[in-house]
C-alpha cells in the first residue's frame, strides 16, 4: 500500500475513532455485494452522521484516496464495490419521519424500503419506487440508482417523487435543496459548481438534437449515465444538482437524507396469471394489455415458470402446468373504488378472453393468492440464480425498449443466446414498461471473462440500441455498462456528463470507474469467482435479502457475510495464502459462529431458502470438544436434575449479586465466554419445577417449557404454565401433563449448540413418552414456548402445537374477555414467525387489547437459549432498534411468547415483558 494512502487511512482512523477498520474479515465481508464484481477495499469506514461523512470526503479528497458508498449491497451493476475506501452508510443512517399525514416522508439512506413502507402503511401511503428487492434495499440505493420497479413506471420513480435532499459534496459542502435559500447558498459556497450547472443547462437547452435525444431516452425507464433530463425539467442549479444526484450512483456526492412524496396504496386489486403458448405470443399481447391501464404486467418466460413452480407458495394451477415453450404475464389492476375496479376487471376479462391462452385465467381479488404470486415474482431473480450450477455466476441484464418493440427485441435476443451457447437463459421483467431482465449463467475462471461473454455483450448492445432502447432501465449503469454510455447518448451528451462529474468531483474521489469510464474493458475487469464450499451455502447469490432480518447485523456479521467469508477462506486456501486463511478463520469464530443466533430468520427472507443457522450448527459441532459433547450428553439423561440445579443457582445468585457476577466473570476468563454464561442482576431468579397432571381422557397433552423451570415468571405473575392450565380449565378442556415431564426437553439447546449426540438422546427420551401420553397422536401436544413447539416438531405421528395457536383456536372462543388493555407492545418471536403462528399471536393480542403495536424495527431478540448470557452484547445489539422505537411511549402491558425473549426485551427496554397467555388469562377471569 502506498505510503500517502496509508498515512491518510491512519489520519482518518485518528479523526474518526472506531469508524475506520482495516481488519481483513471486515474488508472482505463487505467487499461482496449482489453484483458479479469483486474488489477488496483497503479499509472500511462506518461514519455516524453527515458531519463525519463530510470530514471523510474532505480528508480523502485532500489525500487522493478514492471512496465508494455502500448501503444495502443489493445493487447488481457493480457500483457498490471498490479497491479503495468503502463507506458503509447503512448502519447509522436509518432515521425516518412521516410528514403531512403520510403525504411525504423524510428518510435517511440506510432505511430499508420495506420498513419505510411499514411506517407509511397506517396512512394508506407508500413510496413510489417498488423494486423486487424492497425487503432488503435501502433508500440510499433507491436514490443512487433512481430505482423504479413493478408498478411505478417512469412517473413514480425516485427522480419523480423527490421533493428535496441533503447532499454532501466531495469538498465537504453540505447542500440542502429544500432550504428556502438553497440556490443562493450553493452559489455562495460553490460558485464554480453553480455557474457550471447554469452553463450546462443552457448548453443542453440550446441544442435541438440534445433535447430530442433526452426526450426519447427518458420516455422509458432509463438509468444509463447521469439524469440529463434534470437540465430540462429544472431551472435553478440547486434543483438541477439535486435531481442529478438521483441516479448518480454515489459519484457526485453523498445523499445524507431526502424528503420524498409518497403515493396512495390502493386497497383493492384484481390479479391473475395469463399463460400463453410462447414468449412471442406473450409479447404480442402486451401492447393491448398496457392500453387497458393495468398497474403491472410482469413477464415470466418458460425457464422462469419452471423455477416459479418450485416455490412453496406456488398454487396447484402453476405447479400442474406442463411448461414447454410457454410464457406468462402476471397482470394486476388496482383501485380504491370497488365499482371502478369492477369496471376495469370486466373490460380486462373481455380482452383476456381474446388472447391465445394455454391455461385458464382468472382475475381474482383473493389476498392470499395475490400475495403468493407477488412473493414468487419478487424472489424470482435470486431463485433463478440459486438454481444455477455450483461455481457459476449469475449475470442479470436490465434493458428497456419501447413496448411496441418488445416482441422483436425478444426474438433478436433469443438468436444471440443460441449463437453464443447460452442455454437455459431466463427472461422476465416489467413488460408494461418494455423493461426486460434476462439472466445468463457464466463461469469466470480466475476472474476473467470468456470471449463469448464479451462478444455477446457487444451484440446485445447493438440489438437494444437498434430498437431505440436503453442498456440500463432500473439497475444503474455501474461498471457493467459504463463503457457504453457514450454509445447510447452520443458524443455531445456524454461530454455534458463528463463535465457534470468534473464540476462536482474535480479530483475524481468518488467511485472511480463507475457510471462514466473511458476504459472500454471496464465491464470485464474484477469479475467475481464463486468457489464451491459446502452444500448449505453454494446456492447463495449474495443478494442480501437475508440481512435486514438478521439479529447480528449491527454487531458482527449477517448470513450473506458468513457465506462470503467461507468463500474467501476457501479462495485463500486454494491460492496457498495460509496467513490470510488463518486470519479469516480466527475472526470467523466470534464474528460468524459464536454470535449467530441460529434463529433461522434468514431462511424466511431467502428466495432459495438457505438457513445459515444450519451451517453454523455444523461448525459448532465440528469445534465442540469431547468434554463438551460428553457433558451435554450426560445432561440429556438427567435434564430434570440439571434444570433444578440451574434454577437454584439463579436463586443463589439473586441473593448475593456481587458474588455471582464475580464468579461468572472469573469462570468466563478461565474457560471462555463461549462456555460460561454471564450472570447479570437483571436475570430472573430460578423457576418452579414442572409437575405432572394425570387425566384419563385429555383434550391435549401439555408439556410446559423447561424455561419456566429455569427462570421465574416476570414480576408477581404466576407464569405461563399456570396461565395455560387456568385457561384450559376455564374453557372446560382437560389437560394431561405426562409423568417424568421434568426430564423432557424439545432438544433445542443441543441442536443450537451443534451437539447431535445429546440431541438424539433427548429425542429418544421424548418420543416414547409423548406417543404414549397422546395415545399415538390421538390428541395434540401443547407447549407454552414458541421455540419449544418448533423444537418438538417432527415427532413421528404426534402433532405439536404452540400454546398460543391452541388457545387462539380451541380456548378463547369458549371464553369471554372481561377486562381489556388499552395499548399493548408486542414482540413476536422468531419461532412463531417461522412456524406461521404469527397471525394467531396477533389475533390473541388484539382480543385483549384495544391497540397492539408491533415495532417496525422488530427482529429476533437473539437471546437464543443461553446465547444472550454467553454473549449479552448480541442481544443488546439485536434489540436496540426495537427499544429505541418504543422510547417515549408508555404501554399498559408488554408481551412476547417465550421466556428468554421476555428477558431479552425487558433488558432492552426496562419494561416488564410477560408471556402473552398470562395477559389472556387475566383478561378472561
Amino acid at each position: 500500500m502506498a505510503a500517502p494512502v496509508q498515512e491518510a487511512l491512519a489520519g482518518l482512523a485518528g479523526a474518526l475513532p472506531g469508524a475506520v477498520s482495516e481488519r481483513e474479515s471486515h474488508r472482505r465481508r463487505l467487499a461482496h455485494d449482489a453484483s458479479h464484481y469483486l474488489l477488496v477495499p483497503r479499509a472500511v469506514a462506518t461514519p455516524r452522521d453527515a458531519d463525519q461523512v463530510a470530514a471523510l470526503l474532505r480528508a480523502c479528497s485532500a489525500a487522493g484516496l478514492p471512496l465508494t458508498f455502500r448501503s444495502g449491497g443489493t445493487s447488481l451493476s457493480g457500483q457498490g464495490v471498490t479497491e479503495h475506501l468503502l463507506v458503509d452508510v447503512r448502519r447509522h443512517f436509518r432515521g425516518l419521519e412521516v410528514l403531512d399525514g403520510g403525504a411525504r416522508v423524510r428518510v435517511q439512506p440506510g432505511a430499508v424500503l420495506r420498513q419505510v413502507n411499514a411506517a407509511l402503511a397506517p396512512y394508506g401511503r407508500r413510496l413510489g419506487p417498488d423494486p423486487a428487492s424492497e425487503s432488503a434495499c435501502t433508500v440510499g440505493g433507491v436514490l443512487a440508482n433512481n430505482s423504479s420497479g413493478m408498478t411505478c413506471g417512469t412517473t413514480a420513480n425516485a427522480y419523480r417523487t423527490l421533493e428535496s435532499l441533503v447532499l454532501v459534496l466531495p469538498s465537504g459542502t453540505v447542500v440542502d435543496s429544500g432550504a428556502p435559500d438553497a440556490d443562493a447558498r450553493l452559489r455562495a459556497l460553490e460558485p464554480g459548481l453553480h455557474a457550471g450547472l447554469l452553463r450546462l443547462r443552457d448548453r443542453v437547452r440550446s441544442d435541438p438534437g440534445s433535447l430530442r435525444r433526452i426526450a426519447a431516452q427518458y420516455a422509458m425507464k432509463n438509468t444509463m449515465g447521469y439524469g440529463l433530463n434534470s437540465f430540462v425539467d429544472h431551472d435553478d442549479p440547486v434543483q438541477v444538482l439535486a435531481h442529478l444526484a438521483v441516479g448518480s450512483e454515489g459519484t457526485l456526492g453523498f445523499v445524507a437524507g431526502a424528503v420524498l412524496r409518497t403515493v396512495p396504496v390502493h386497497p383493492l386489486a384484481a390479479t391473475g396469471l395469463l399463460v400463453l403458448d410462447s414468449l412471442r405470443d406473450a409479447m404480442d399481447a402486451v401492447p393491448a394489455l398496457v392500453d387497458a391501464g393495468p398497474a403491472a404486467v410482469e413477464l415470466l418466460d418458460a425457464q422462469a415458470l419452471r423455477v416459479a413452480q418450485r416455490d412453496p407458495r406456488a398454487d396447484a394451477v402453476l405447479r400442474g402446468l406442463d411448461v414447454r415453450r410457454h410464457a406468462a404475464l402476471l397482470v394486476e389492476w388496482q383501485s380504491s373504488d370497488a365499482d371502478e375496479l369492477a369496471g376495469r376487471v370486466a373490460a380486462a376479462e373481455r380482452l383476456v378472453a381474446g388472447l391465445p391462452l394455454a391455461a385458464p385465467a382468472r382475475l381474482s381479488g383473493d389476498a392470499a393468492g395475490r400475495a403468493a404470486l407477488w412473493h414468487i415474482r419478487k424472489g424470482l431473480y435470486a431463485a433463478v440464480a440459486g438454481a444455477r450450477p455450483s461455481g457459476t455466476t449469475a449475470l442479470l441484464e436490465d434493458v428497456a425498449v419501447p413496448v411496441a418493440a418488445l416482441a422483436d427485441t425478444c426474438d433478436d435476443l433469443d438468436v444471440l443466446y443460441a449463437r453464443h451457447g447460452y442455454e437455459g437463459t431466463v427472461t422476465f421483467g416489467h413488460a408494461k414498461d418494455g423493461n426486460l431482465h434476462f439472466m445468463l449463467v457464466e463461469r469466470f475462471p480466475d476472474g476473467r471473462a470468456p470471449a463469448r461473454y464479451e462478444a455477446f455483450t457487444e451484440e446485445m448492445v447493438d440489438v437494444v440500441l437498434g430498437h431505440g432502447g436503453t442498456l440500463k432501465a432500473e439497475h444503474g449503469t455501474g461498471r457493467v455498462m459504463a463503457p457504453y454510455v457514450r454509445r447510447q447518448f452520443g458524443d455531445e451528451l456524454y461530454a455534458v456528463m463528463r463535465e457534470v462529474k468534473a464540476l462536482c468531483d474535480p479530483r475524481g474521489t468518488l467511485s472511480p470507474g463507475v457510471l462514466v469510464s473511458d476504459d472500454p474493458a471496464a465491464h470485464v475487469r474484477h469479475l467475481k469467482t464463486v468457489p464451491q464450499v459446502e452444500p448449505e451455502v453454494d446456492r447463495c447469490v449474495e443478494c442480501g435479502y437475508c440481512e435486514p432480518v438478521c439479529p447480528s447485523q449491527d454487531l458482527t456479521t449477517t448470513p450473506r457475510q458468513r457465506i462470503v467469508l467461507r468463500r474467501e477462506i476457501a479462495a485463500a486456501e486454494a491460492a496457498g495464502d495460509a496467513a490470510l486463511a488463518r486470519a479469516l478463520r480466527e475472526d470467523y469464530d466470534y464474528d460468524a459462529v459464536q454470535t449467530c443466533a441460529v434463529d433461522g430468520m434468514c431462511a424466511t427472507a431467502c428466495p432459495v431458502l438457505i438457513n445459515t443457522g444450519d451451517l453454523v450448527k455444523r461448525l459448532r459441532a465440528e469445534s465442540a470438544t469431547r468434554v463438551e459433547q460428553r457433558a451435554w450428553s450426560a445432561l440429556a439423561g438427567h435434564w430434570g436434575a440439571a434444570t433444578r440445579t440451574m434454577g437454584r443457582a439463579l436463586d443463589a445468585a439473586t441473593a448475593v449479586p456481587p458474588a455471582a457476577a464475580g464468579a461468572t466473570r472469573a469462570g468466563r476468563a478461565v474457560l471462555g465466554a463461549d462456555r460460561v454464561p454471564r450472570w447479570d442482576a437483571d436475570l430472573p431468579a430460578g423457576g418452579r419445577p414442572r409437575r405432572a397432571l394425570r387425566e384419563d381422557r385429555p383434550d391435549a397433552v401439555f408439556v410446559p417449557s423447561c424455561l419456566g423451570a429455569l427462570f421465574a415468571p416476570a414480576g408477581d405473575g404466576a407464569g405461563v404454565e399456570a396461565a395455560v392450565r387456568a385457561l384450559a380449565a376455564r374453557a372446560g378442556l382437560r389437560l394431561a401433563v405426562p409423568d417424568g415431564v421434568a426430564d423432557l426437553c424439545c432438544g433445542t439447546p443441543w441442536s443450537s449448540k451443534g451437539l447431535p449426540a445429546g440431541h438424539a438422546r433427548v429425542r429418544e427420551r421424548v418420543v416414547p413418552v409423548l406417543r404414549a401420553a397422546t395415545r399415538g397422536g390421538a390428541v395434540p401436544v401443547v407447549t407454552d414456548a414458541s421455540s419449544c413447539a418448533e423444537g418438538f416438531a417432527g415427532l413421528d405421528g404426534v402433532p405439536v402445537l404452540d400454546a398460543v395457536a391452541w388457545v387462539a383456536t380451541e380456548v378463547l372462543p369458549r371464553l369471554t374477555v372481561t377486562r381489556r388493555l388499552g395499548a399493548l407492545a408486542l414482540h413476536p418471536t422468531c419461532s412463531s414467525t417461522r412456524a406461521g403462528t404469527g397471525p394467531a399471536v396477533l389475533a390473541l393480542a388484539r382480543a385483549v387489547a384495544d391497540e397492539v403495536v408491533v415495532p417496525r424495527a422488530w427482529r429476533c431478540c437473539a437471546f437464543a437459549g443461553d446465547r444472550g448470557m454467553l454473549h449479552p452484547e448480541l442481544t443488546a445489539s439485536a434489540t436496540a432498534p426495537e427499544a429505541r422505537e418504543l422510547e417515549g411511549r408508555a404501554f399498559d402491558a408488554y408481551a412476547s411468547t417465550g421466556r428468554t425473549c421476555e428477558v431479552g426485551m425487558t433488558r432492552a427496554t426496562g419494561r416488564p415483558y410477560r408471556h402473552l397467555l398470562e395477559l389472556v388469562e387475566e383478561a378472561t377471569r
